[in-house]
């Protein structure tokens, strides 16, 4: 045998072993309970209470329910009132855990040092990062942006400083930051909302490599569509998930690694995108199709925060 055919002969079995291995890591998703497993006193040993941003609705809401389903008290936060009074006496006369409303807007400067006022003296297991602000539901090209420097603020202030600033201390418990799944490439038209979300993820998996060692696990979810106001309540289908059911499924890959998608479709599709090339997605034509086909979705044009 020759240099150059043992050389592709390597070369081919390094290739089989390599999609041998991507095959096996994908076929865990399929079966996370097998996988992944929780105890049923899994989240209530974490701690007493489970905090959760941008709860008033949508994903934040889900993960309020699913953990006072689990056993959790809980804390929700958002910036409207009423909707968490509401939200808040839902999860008590469903689950008779008891709820802490919290109301405040991440968007605005200084308004942490309360939070954690009202923080310290709980025993908290469970933070969900989850308040998000997406500029505008109508893609565009960053610079025609209505008001740029105060959107430009406004989504710092939500989507990351909110991510570094929130923070429980606890000697072991679960963090769980929401980025979005048009985090995997740099996404034209949604540029700020997504490089934004690439901070979350690169600020989970470094904190989680950091103290991983004292029994705490930190995950970036970063789903693709679920059925919320930031999509426009998309009907729910195959690759469009209600809330409820995207975190019933994410919640089972706690255990999966620093990232996940919380589901097989939405980590399906996150191969394909990372697959196709970015010149064709980045094709004229295609984002005048992303720009119609969301137009014709949706008439929202309003910045969009939870």
């Amino acid at each position: 045998m020759d240099f150059m055919e043992l050389f592709f002969s390597s070369l081919g079995a390094a290739v089989v072993v390599y999609y041998g291995v991507k095959l096996l890591l994908f076929s865990r998703m399929l079966f996370p309970k097998r996988w992944f497993p929780l105890s049923k006193t899994f989240f209530i040993s974490m701690g007493e209470w489970a905090v959760v941003t941008g709860a008033s609705e949508g994903i934040g809401r889900a993960y309020a329910f699913a953990l006072a389903e689990r056993g959790m008290n809980v804390v929700i936060m958002s910036r409207t009132k009423e909707t968490l009074n509401q939200v808040a006496k839902e999860i008590g006369e469903t689950t008779g855990q008891r709820v802490k409303v919290i109301v405040t807007d991440f968007t605005k400067e200084n308004v942490f040092s309360e939070i954690e006022d009202q923080l310290k003296d709980l025993n908290i297991g469970v933070l969900v990062n989850n308040v998000g602000m997406l500029p505008s539901v109508i893609p565009c090209r960053f610079l025609d942006s209505a008001d740029l420097d105060q959107i430009i603020t406004k989504v710092i202030n939500c989507n990351v400083k909110t991510m570094a600033k929130v923070r429980v201390y606890m000697g072991k418990g679960v963090i769980v930051n929401i980025s979005s799944g048009i985090a995997s490439i740099p996404f034209p038209l949604y540029s700020m909302y997504a490089a934004s979300k690439v901070f979350v993820e690169r600020f989970s998996q470094g904190l989680q490599a950091e103290y991983k060692a004292k029994g705490i696990i930190i995950q970036a979810v970063a789903p693709f569509g679920i059925s919320t106001r930031m999509a426009a309540y998309q009907k729910p289908n195959i690759v469009t998930l209600s809330p409820e059911d995207f975190v019933k499924s994410s919640l089972q890959y706690l255990r999966a690694g620093d990232k996940t998608n919380g589901s097989v479709c939405h980590t399906v599709l996150d191969w394909l995108l990372q697959s196709i090339p970015l010149k064709i997605l980045y094709a004229e034509y295609l984002l005048h199709i992303l720009q119609d086909y969301v137009k014709k979705r949706t008439a929202l044009k309003a910045p969009i925060s939870t």
